[in-house]
């Protein structure tokens, strides 16, 4: 049996801990945002766990392109997580980081096969709506004028801005803000495209197996029909040469 490429084995032995890693720096971006008065030992420990994690994934990057045997190859169709990876030291934000963590967390998960769409699909909406929930409160919160000052009011404004209904009782006033807006919008209008593909796809499959299953029973029935005259045709035979049989024994 051939063996895998090290590429393939590296990745399918950090797949897991390196989404562990991806929920500790979920928690750790959302406990400083949810709890503002938290301590500054808490703080500083979800900051590091921040980093921390940024750099196992940019040690995994490291590590799959030195192991990738056609390295070019690897960086032409594994641009986007370069640009994760490097985007944090361009403008150490903490908002970037958390852009650059799930683009590495959803270009991992592709990998996984046995992750449906649909589930991967659910997944991304679900974390898409809770960091920019989390992320458009912590730079709205104490902006002058500013509505979004809970938990609740941003996650509202999150799902409402996904599905791109807008009511309008929640809305960002910083530009910080409403780019937050049109990356979700942008992002819902992408994964309601994909929801509605899928749905139709499987739709179509339906419609395709139940149009294939009735030929087949189209051609059973057809097989068996001309079966019958066969045999019909047989025993005329049989019956006719039984009769002149009959006639010359008389």
């Amino acid at each position: 049996m051939k063996q895998a490429p090290a590429q393939v084995r590296w990745e399918r032995h950090t797949q897991r801990p390196l989404f562990g890693l991806a929920l500790a720096f979920a928690v750790a971006y959302a406990v400083p945002i949810v709890e503002p008065d938290a301590g500054r030992d808490a703080v500083t420990a979800c900051l590091v766990v921040e980093w921390v994690v940024w750099g196992a994934f940019a040690l995994d990057y490291v590590v799959r392109l030195a192991l990738a045997e056609r390295r070019r190859e690897f960086v032409r169709t594994h641009w986007l997580d370069l640009c994760a990876v490097v985007l944090p030291l361009v403008q150490p934000l903490r908002l970037l980081r958390l852009v650059s963590t799930l683009l590495l967390v959803g270009q991992r998960a592709r990998m996984a096969s046995q992750i449906r769409l649909t589930t991967y699909v659910a997944g991304s909406v679900v974390g898409l709506m809770m960091f920019g929930s989390l992320a458009v409160l912590s730079v709205e919160r104490d902006a002058p004028g500013g509505n979004i000052k809970t938990p609740g009011d941003a996650v509202w404004w999150s799902f409402t801005t996904m599905t791109t209904v807008g009511y309008g009782d929640h809305a960002p006033t910083t530009g910080l803000g409403r780019m937050i807006a049109v990356g979700l919008m942008l992002s819902g209008i992408a994964l309601l495209g994909v929801v509605t593909a899928n749905i139709a796809a499987w739709f179509i499959a339906r419609f395709e197996m139940d149009d294939v299953e009735e030929r087949r029973q189209t051609e059973a029935i057809r097989v068996l029909t001309e079966e019958v005259r066969a045999l019909r045709a047989e025993v005329a035979e049989l019956s006719g040469n039984r009769k002149v049989g009959g006639e010359q024994v008389r």
